[in-house]
C-alpha cells in the first residue's frame, strides 16, 4: 500500500514557477513508476509528466515539454514537479499517482495509487 500527499500549489504570476511535492508512505515507493496529472475545471484529468522507479526515464506532455520537470530523490520518498514560464493555462489541481512500470504511462487508469491534488492558478 502506498499513500501519495502533494503539496506546493499556489497562485503565481503567468511567467512565474513552482514547485510541487509529492510525499509517499511505504518501503516498497523506490519500486513504482510516478506520473503526474492535472484536471481544470470541466476538463478531463490530462497527463503531465512520468518518471521511471531510478528517475532515469522521463517523460512529457507536448503541452509541458522544455517548462516542467520531473524528477525524484527515493532516499526521501519524493517525486517532485518543477513548473516554470507557467501560463494561465496550466492552471489547474495536480495529481500524483505510482503505478508498476511498464506499458503506457500517458493512461491515468493504469495507475494503482492516487494523492489528493494540490492546486495551482496561474494569473495572466
Amino acid at each position: 500500500q502506498v499513500q501519495l500527499v502533494e503539496s506546493g500549489g499556489g497562485l503565481v504570476q503567468a511567467g512565474g514557477s513552482l514547485k510541487l511535492s509529492c510525499a509517499a508512505s511505504g518501503r516498497t515507493f523506490s519500486r513504482y513508476c510516478v506520473g503526474w496529472f492535472h484536471q481544470a475545471p470541466g476538463k478531463e484529468r490530462e497527463f503531465v509528466a512520468a518518471i521511471s522507479w531510478s528517475g532515469g526515464t522521463t517523460y512529457y506532455a507536448d503541452s509541458v515539454k522544455g517548462r516542467f520537470t520531473i524528477s525524484r530523490d527515493n532516499a526521501k520518498n519524493t517525486v517532485y514537479l518543477q513548473l516554470n514560464s507557467l501560463k494561465p493555462e496550466d492552471t489547474a489541481v495536480y495529481y500524483c499517482a505510482a503505478r508498476d512500470c511498464g506499458g503506457n504511462y500517458y493512461n491515468q487508469y493504469d495507475y494503482r495509487y492516487w494523492g489528493q491534488g494540490t492546486q495551482v492558478t496561474v494569473s495572466s
